[in-house]
């Protein structure tokens, strides 16, 4: 899962927010020094990774990048999937996905001073593209992707990989229509488990 998956499974609050789009910058183990509630996010952010990973709907997905790409089938299927979460974002959410990225990078701003070194670069300018909502448009995951290839180690392979989008687009959308429903369910029952 990618930023707006992520942000958007997180249960809601504003920390358990925050721990969602931390998780990705936040290395090694949870050993309390974020705090009990940021810590539960930082943890269910793993989880929801582990059981995408494990997941046989997004194996499938992955199996549809290009075998020259299939190293970075993974990035690629999460980023996908935000694609597909902000198209289709009112089936979702019965708030509106603008209003939903609004506040995202309104909790970033005010809590600015926790956030990891590379999230804090990158925050202000998630917010002023507002990438999050953006992903619905196929010219912004173009952008986006070759954003990752240039800080990728061989990232060059990466350049212009949305057009993987492009070439498997109804069968990704159907994959991500299947799975997102399920991650959703174990999103919530985890985070009902930590009392988020």
């Amino acid at each position: 899962m990618n930023f707006l998956a992520h942000a958007f499974l997180s249960g809601g609050s504003e920390v358990a927010i925050l721990g969602s789009l931390m998780g990705d910058f936040v290395k090694g183990p949870l050993d309390g020094r974020h705090g009990p509630a940021l810590s539960a996010a930082l943890a269910l952010h793993r989880q929801i990774d582990m059981y995408t990973d494990a997941h046989p709907t997004v194996g499938i997905s992955r199996s549809r990048i290009s075998p020259p790409r299939r190293r970075f089938a993974g990035i690629l299927v999460d980023l996908f999937y935000d694609h597909f979460l902000a198209r289709h974002w009112d089936d979702y959410s019965p708030v509106p996905l603008k209003q939903f990225t609004a506040r995202v990078y309104g909790i970033l701003s005010a809590y600015g001073d926790k956030l990891p070194g590379r999230l804090a670069q990158i925050a202000p300018r998630m917010a002023q593209s507002d990438w999050l909502a953006s992903y619905g448009d196929l010219d912004a995951v173009d952008v986006a992707v070759d954003r990752l290839a240039q800080r990728l180690t061989r990232g060059d392979r990466l350049f212009g990989a949305a057009d993987e989008l492009g070439s498997n687009y109804a069968a990704l959308e159907a994959d991500f229509r299947a799975f997102f429903p399920d991650v959703i369910g174990f999103a919530s029952a985890r985070a009902a488990q930590s009392g988020e």
